[in-house]
């Protein structure tokens, strides 16, 4: 026997009233998200530095509130980069791990020497970090020694393990440095400091010319900017005028023991900082200038321990 038949009719009605409440209880709940446009996946987290996109992999899929930029062709920096203005404080030691130094709010260290929770703990306290690496010079003591051919290995710089490299074989020398700036992104630093961007005014065993360091440079600045890294241009001050677009702050050692420090000014115009160092003039001799300039100055051992004489 059919039992719904055989249901009283009241009971029925009762059925059919729930039924329709119900409808127009889901139909509502749906109008309310449909007003503001199509549901849209939001994301549960934001991505961590480390996921940042590098030019040798793929980059990340943006997310809902958080598009992952993209490195241009051209190398230009994506926004949100961080530049130091001139005036500000900052340490530089390259003497082994960072030690417990001064409060002050820039500390420019080695990257390989010093790990992510060195970085890490900077941060902490309220400081940026530069990467300082080495891009114009082979070094026999760093643990990627062995990926640098011998054919782009050149003259003695000057300091033991060290030889000059031929900076016009950028197919070469790109791919070592990207490695070394993923180091750098992936440890957390802020920024990148490559040293000896002035091959050609020195004895490199290369024919270097003026365009090469200004083709190598260039490149530089454009792995830094294409992970998210501020870049400083290291010395180098005949070729500021070009390239002070391309970089972020500056980083000199002694324009004032060599009467150079106002080539530096049109870093400072642009209102980006130059943190300036002097190994032999007394504090007395520099400072007064370089307050007048606009640099970051102070005095440091060569060795670039912990000590700092600051203007």
């Amino acid at each position: 026997m059919n039992h719904t038949l055989a249901r009283n009719p009241r009971a029925l009605l009762c059925t059919a009233v729930t039924l329709l409440l119900l409808a127009t209880a889901c139909s509502s709940g749906s109008s309310d998200d449909d007003t503001d446009g199509p549901d849209t996946p939001r994301p549960t987290a934001t991505p961590s530095p480390s996921h940042s996109p590098s030019a040798s992999g793929t980059p990340a899929s943006p997310s809902p509130g958080n598009p992952v930029p993209s490195p241009s062709p051209s190398g230009s920096a994506p926004a949100k980069l961080w530049q130091p203005k001139p005036g500000t404080a900052w340490q530089w030691q390259l003497n082994g791990r960072v030690q417990d130094g001064p409060d002050v709010p820039v500390y420019d260290i080695d990257g390989f020497e010093n790990t992510a929770a060195d970085v890490a703990k900077l941060h902490g306290e309220g400081r940026k970090a530069i990467c300082y690496i080495n891009a114009g010079a082979w070094e026999n003591f760093r643990p990627d020694k062995g990926d640098f051919p011998a054919a782009v290995q050149g003259e003695n710089n000057g300091w033991e393990g060290e030889r000059w490299l031929d900076i016009r074989q950028i197919d070469v020398l790109r791919p070592l440095m990207e490695r070394r700036f993923d180091m750098c992104k992936e440890k957390g630093f802020d920024a990148v400091e490559p040293d000896l961007m002035d091959g050609y005014l020195n004895k490199t065993g290369f024919p270097l010319k003026a365009a090469d360091q200004l083709a190598y440079n260039r490149m530089l600045s454009g792995i830094a900017h294409a992970r998210g890294l501020a870049v400083g241009l290291k010395n180098d001050l005949q070729q500021i005028p070009e390239l002070v677009p391309a970089f972020d702050f500056a980083v000199n050692e002694q324009c004032a023991q060599y009467d150079e420090c106002a080539l530096l000014t049109p870093f400072v115009k642009a209102d980006k900082a130059v943190f300036h160092v002097e190994y032999e003039l007394p504090t007395k001799d520099f400072c007064a200038k370089s307050d007048k300039l606009g640099l970051s100055s102070m005095r440091k051992n060569l060795k670039l321990d912990v000590w700092r004489q600051p203007c």
